[in-house]
């Protein structure tokens, strides 16, 4: 029910970017005006399509947050004619799969069906996404299902810090409010209320497309017109506006009866398509995404043995960006694993990384990418994700161009401006101890 962080990426150094030419993406137009992007493969007889509504949970009505999170949850439970166990079993007859998830910033429906049952698969998720039941009896037992997640979320110290985290960078904006919404919002949900939420975020004027596997283009415009023709031009409320970066370094202290303390930090980050972009993937790489490598693993756990795992990352969502990552220590060490985190990420700023550093990054981005793309769901996928943030069609072409086209200067440019530690804003969730020096400290129930 609720997507915030990026998926995990996975390494093959030795692997070339060749198998990114072993197809062809295409832009067809519907007979009804959709566009749609197709990477067409009679290989296997199967086509996976996703289909993206923008705006997502940022669409909800802040008085009944969680509201789009419970309807995307919900348009499986009957469509049309058919209850819920009717609909599941028809879906189910065609080998087929739906499913309906929720981001910050988007709607997501993932598709699969053979090809010899495509039309009767898209009739059926045309019904879920235009005819959608909303019975009772459905939306009670999948609100019940949505509270027994917020109730386990409100007991798990990393969704805590999560959450405070989020308010702490964003905050009236929806990013800094949970998707799945608070027991009490939840609670209060009616059928009404999601009758509501699909008019805000279920219409054409927001909608992104992706194919991929054994479709032509024409059968493709012909089967997103079936899917898509009947829902509303427009969505009944607009697009949500830009986020404002909210954070101002210091730490808020969560009090937590736990022998570990769960940490998260965040400082600004930067759009996919500012300039500097590859070059701070790159930077990250080396400071915290690179797993074992990274100069943070090295520092926290390989010498010191204060976590686990710490990483960063680059949070790249449509309407905000920031750049920061998590770990968990013992509260003992608490203190100096956010002290020591600041120093690394300082001493990048100040002395920027090395040639070897450099190469050895380049190496595992490059390698790792091809990997994205071994089906037609994920294929697809990547191809409406493309299109929400804005990225040409012929990207996966180029890309790795753009990761090795990066210079030791550049990198050690942009970690000098962009990175600093005075701007990380920590949470901490535990009993932390050491921290009476950090600037800026607060303390919360």
């Amino acid at each position: 029910m609720m997507i915030r962080l990026p998926a995990a990426l996975f390494a093959c150094a030795l692997l070339l970017p060749a198998p990114l030419r072993a197809f062809e993406i295409t832009e067809i137009t519907s007979p009804g005006g959709l566009t749609a992007w197709l990477a067409e493969d009679d290989s296997i007889p199967f086509v996976g399509l996703n289909i993206i509504f923008e705006g997502g949970a940022s669409l909800d009505d802040p008085a009944r947050r969680g509201a789009i999170s419970l309807m995307a949850s919900t348009l499986e439970e009957g469509a049309g004619d058919m209850d819920a166990t009717d609909f599941a079993r028809a879906v189910e007859s065609l080998g087929a799969s739906e499913e309906f998830n929720v981001a910050d910033d988007a709607l997501i429906v993932s598709a699969r069906a053979l090809s010899e049952n495509r039309d009767e698969a898209a009739e059926l998720l045309r019904l879920a996404l235009t005819r959608p039941r909303f019975d009772e009896d459905a939306v009670a037992r999948v609100r019940s299902q949505m509270l027994a997640v917020i109730r386990s979320e409100e007991t798990d110290p990393s969704a805590i810090a999560g959450k405070a985290m989020a308010r702490t960078l964003w905050g009236d904006h929806p990013y800094a409010s949970p998707i799945n919404g608070t027991s009490d919002s939840v609670a209060a949900l009616t059928p009404d209320d999601l009758r509501d939420a699909a008019a805000r975020v279920l219409a054409r004027d927001r909608v992104l497309i992706a194919a991929a596997g054994d479709i032509t283009g024409e059968e493709l415009g012909e089967m997103v017109d079936l899917i898509l023709g009947d829902l509303p031009e427009t969505g009944s409320v607009p697009l949500p506006d830009e986020a404002r970066f909210m954070g101002e370094g210091g730490a808020e202290i969560i009090d937590w009866d736990s022998p570990q303390t769960v940490i998260r930090f965040a400082q600004p980050g930067l759009p996919i398509d500012d300039p500097d972009y590859f070059a701070a993937t790159i930077a990250n790489h080396i400071l915290g995404g690179g797993g074992f490598s990274s100069r943070l693993m090295d520092e926290l756990r390989e010498r010191r043995g204060l976590t686990y795992g710490v990483s960063s990352g680059l949070s790249n969502g449509v309407y905000g960006q920031s750049w920061g990552g998590g770990l968990s220590t013992s509260n003992a060490t608490a203190g100096e694993s956010v002290r020591l985190l600041r120093e690394t990420w300082a001493a990048m700023a100040e002395g920027g990384v090395t040639e070897a550093e450099l190469e050895a990054a380049k190496t595992y981005l490059t390698g790792e990418y091809p990997l994205r793309f071994d089906g037609n769901m994920r294929i697809a996928g990547i191809l409406a994700g493309m299109q929400m943030i804005g990225l040409p069609i012929d990207y996966p072409s180029f890309r790795n161009d753009m990761v090795e086209a990066v210079t030791l200067d550049d990198v050690n440019r942009v970690a000098r401006e962009r990175l600093d530690a005075d701007a990380l804003s920590f949470v901490l969730v535990g009993r932390p101890e050491g921290m009476e020096e950090e600037a800026g400290e607060t303390a919360s129930d």
